[in-house]
């Protein structure tokens, strides 16, 4: 299972970005997956789930409205659009593999002004 978070940037309050999941090894069409978050010195947590066909996903509550979890069951790839972003948005994403528990290196997103 490999997982490769890329889109991390650095964003004004208010900003958008959007990350991507890149995901091989594993046949993705019939996992379930994930992003979570790492802030500095706090735990990573849970922000986002999709099911593996795409027509059910859950939201922290902390990013529910702002932020949308989908994925692209052709190529294998999953997104986290961010709207709305806030400076304690800031923290390192990651994509998770939900039955493996697999964790991507992670992407780090800033937001400040």
């Amino acid at each position: 299972v490999q997982l490769m978070e890329i889109g991390g940037n650095m964003v004004d309050p208010g900003g958008s970005l959007r990350l991507t999941c890149l995901t091989s090894g594993f046949y993705f069409p019939t996992v379930s997956m994930a992003w979570y978050r790492q802030g500095p010195g706090q735990d990573r947590d849970f922000i986002a789930g999709i099911s593996d066909d795409g027509r059910t996903t859950n939201y922290a509550i902390s990013v529910k409205d702002r932020f949308t979890i989908s994925r692209d069951n052709t190529f294998n790839v999953l997104y986290l659009q961010m709207n709305g972003l806030r400076p304690e948005d800031t923290a390192t994403y990651y994509c998770n593999h939900r039955k493996g528990g697999y964790f991507g290196q992670g992407t780090q997103v800033t937001v400040s002004s």
